[in-house]
């Protein structure tokens, strides 16, 4: 009887005791398969927190909204049938500020404002009131304007990098696209530099963000922003069929809009660099193979002007323009921009590709605005 007794309290003792230690480890075996299971559900789960995003969203649209205008001009009349009728233009503009400049700026596409003078232009603040711009200045080639508004108390936005900018990156669009004032729409960065895109005859200085954030007539001029709500781009035109938003759209890079500003503000014009020549537009792997070449590299030359600095230089038909200085030419637009970019007087090193081997070519940039004259085959 007293064995039993024992064994009784001692398998009590042993019950008690476990429980005891169950009870303190319990919980700290829990919390280690918490922290295990977090760190799994980490390493899994989406990058971006969907309502964290939203909440982004909402914050630059909210802060930069009052700074987007929705811009109206009248411009010359033009032959309608029997009638001459004056053209209504309509799009999109954001409010700036230029470092050492007192007044506050539009920014927004020499397409919208184009032969319009500053009386017959009439700017919509999101607030409800209404401008015309003290002064006018514009950039065809590349297509941008700038309206300067002598008012106090404008809200504006902050130009950022769009060197920085990176493919897959969140922006946001607003505009005016079919009259809507302050539409946002977003997307993503789907590329950078492109070129190769049919505008106005005017437009010359090509290399646009590409973004399918939707953009739709009378969005022109409007911003793109990131998500620190900077201006990257100034929305400038769609790629489409049907003429309305199809997820292709451009805009022009703000670092490019702010050399343009700087020059406009500072000399009231643009000073280019050229060469004077004319370059194909095509370039297909079949003709870089007929040329000799093994890839599908630099700008082709069609024809040299007369007397400009390409024919000075010995520049010929059917040579391929394969590096500047230390700058490799991808294609005929990034050469256009990057002459365009050099003084004019400023000497350069070209390496052309002719009759299946590199040729040296030293040549003195021209000044385009003197040298358009000279533009003869």
């Amino acid at each position: 009887m007293f064995k039993r007794i024992l064994l009784c309290t001692f398998l009590g003792m042993c019950a008690s005791f476990g429980g005891g230690v169950a009870v303190w480890c319990l919980p700290r075996l829990e919390m280690r398969a918490a922290a295990q299971t977090s760190s799994s559900d980490s390493a899994t789960a989406p990058a971006g927190d969907p309502i964290k995003l939203s909440d982004r969203f909402e914050s630059v649209a909210r802060r930069a909204a009052p700074a987007v205008v929705y811009v109206e001009a009248t411009k010359p009349a033009r032959p309608s049938g029997t009638k001459t009728a004056p053209l209504e233009e309509s799009g999109s503009g954001v409010l700036v500020r230029f470092a050492a400049q007192e007044h506050a700026f539009v920014l927004t596409n020499n397409h919208v404002i184009s032969q319009a003078a500053a009386e017959q232009i009439t700017i919509n603040l999101s607030d409800g009131r209404l401008f015309h711009p003290s002064r006018v200045w514009a950039d065809p080639e590349s297509d941008v304007a700038l309206l300067r508004l002598e008012a106090g108390e404008l809200p504006t936005v902050p130009l950022g990098d769009s060197d920085s900018v990176r493919v897959g990156q969140w922006v946001l669009a607003v505009g005016s696209p079919f009259g809507l004032n302050q539409t946002v729409t977003h997307g993503i960065i789907s590329a950078r530099e492109r070129g190769q895109v049919s505008l106005g005859n005017t437009i010359r200085i090509k290399d646009f963000l590409q973004t399918d954030a939707a953009i739709n007539p009378g969005s022109s001029g409007g911003p793109l922003l990131n998500m620190n709500g900077e201006v990257i781009g100034i929305n400038t035109a769609i790629a489409s069929h049907s003429g309305s938003n199809s997820g292709v759209a451009f805009s022009i890079p703000v670092n490019l809009v702010k050399r343009v500003a700087a020059q406009l503000l500072e000399k009231g014009s643009v000073s280019r660099g050229y060469l004077g020549m004319q370059l194909a537009q095509s370039f297909e792997p079949a003709d870089a193979l007929k040329l000799g070449l093994d890839r599908v590299q630099g700008a082709w030359v069609e024809a040299v002007y007369q007397g400009t600095p390409a024919a000075t230089a010995g520049l010929q038909a059917n040579d391929v323009v394969l590096q500047v200085d230390e700058r490799t030419i991808r294609n005929e637009n990034q050469l256009i921009n990057f002459i365009s970019t050099l003084t004019p007087g400023q000497k350069i090193r070209m390496q052309v590709w002719r009759d299946r081997k590199v040729v040296a070519l030293e040549a003195e940039v021209g000044d385009w605005s003197r040298g358009q004259s000279r533009l003869r085959p």
